[in-house]
Parts: C-alpha cells; structure tokens; sequence
C-alpha cells in the first residue's frame, strides 16, 4: 500500500466515524442499518479490517451520502475566484463537486414585472436568500415577500421572476444545471428580470 493509499484509507475511516456521530447513532444503530455486526463496524473504522467495497457501498447508503462522497479526497484549489459579470450585476461562482450547480451574488434595483406575460418558466430548480433589502417573487399567481435572511426554493416550471421592494436588494441564488440553462436561454443572466 502507498502513502497516498494509506491516507486516503484514513480518511474514509475518519469520514465514516464522523457521519455516524454527526447523526448521533452508535456503532450499533449504524450497524443495524447497514446490517453488518456491530463489532465489524468497529474493526472498519479502528482500522482493523479490510475496506471493502461491498462494506463501503452498504455504508454510504446507510449514512445517506455517497461511495464518492466517502472517497473523495481534499482538492487543493478550495478558494474559488468568482466571474464577475458587470453587465447584469452579479458574481458567479461554479460548483466543483456537482457539475452545472452555479451560485450567483445580484444586487437587484427593479421591482418584477406587472404583465404575468413576462414571467418565465424552465426546467430545474431555484433557491436564493435575500442578503440585504426585501426581494419580491412572483411565482405563477402567487406574489411573495422575502426579507433580510429568509430564503426561497422553487421549481422553476413556475413562471417565475424576481424584483425589489421598497429599494435595492442583494440576494445569494442557487442554480442547478437546468435553471442555469433556462436563464442563459432567456438572455438574461440575471435573476432580477424575468428568468
């Protein structure tokens, strides 16, 4: 076995210990979820049995996460740099470990758009939190009001599309890669007009 073998085996042994912590099950509950004994999962995260694929797969299913989530090792460029798009006003930062996923900072000035007509729908999902101001998003007929710290998540097969109330607004989205399409289709990048 390598170092770098080694480490990584440590690792995922450490990561198994700390999900099943981070739950606050024992090693028997663990057990009896992934059903494996209870003295089998003490010897895999001790270091004293083999890690076994079969075992590592059980596990992962059993801690709601996945076989590469528990392999995965450190990557060395953790600061990411956002693209600063002046034209719409916002930050972008791309999402390594899901592909497609993108996180947008936006300072919106606008309030969202009185004709419905304007309101756009596309595949994928949305979720955004209101930095600064009050935030206003239309979803189909629906007009709600969100603040300083509250958050939104929708399906954005809803026509949708975000404004400001009472002033200038900052707010923190989420996109997967389906909404990220559907706004790059629509011309706007930002999510202050209709997406």
């Amino acid at each position: 076995m390598t170092r770098e073998d080694g480490d990584v085996d440590g690792l995922v042994r450490k990561r198994l210990r700390a999900l099943r912590v981070a739950q606050g099950w024992s090693l028997e509950e663990l057990a009896e979820r992934a059903h494996l004994s209870q003295s089998t999962l003490s010897r895999i995260e001790n270091g004293q049995r083999r890690l076994a694929l079969d075992s590592l797969l059980t596990l992962a299913r059993a801690l709601d996460t996945t076989l590469d989530q528990l392999v995965e090792t450190a990557s060395d460029d953790v600061v990411i740099s956002p693209m600063v798009d002046g034209a719409h006003g916002l930050m972008r930062w791309p999402i390594k470990a899901d592909p497609g996923m993108t996180v947008m900072r936006q300072r919106l000035t606008e309030p969202p758009p009185d004709n419905p007509a304007r309101m756009r729908a596309h595949p994928g999902r949305e979720w955004l939190v209101v930095l600064s101001g009050t935030a206003v998003l239309m979803l189909g007929h629906r007009r709600l009001r969100v603040g300083t710290n509250q958050a939104a998540e929708f399906p954005t097969m809803l026509p949708h599309a975000i404004g400001v109330e009472g002033g200038p607004c900052e707010i923190l989205g989420i996109f997967d890669r389906d909404a990220r399409r559907g706004h790059r289709r629509g011309g706007g990048e930002a999510e202050g007009t209709p997406s």
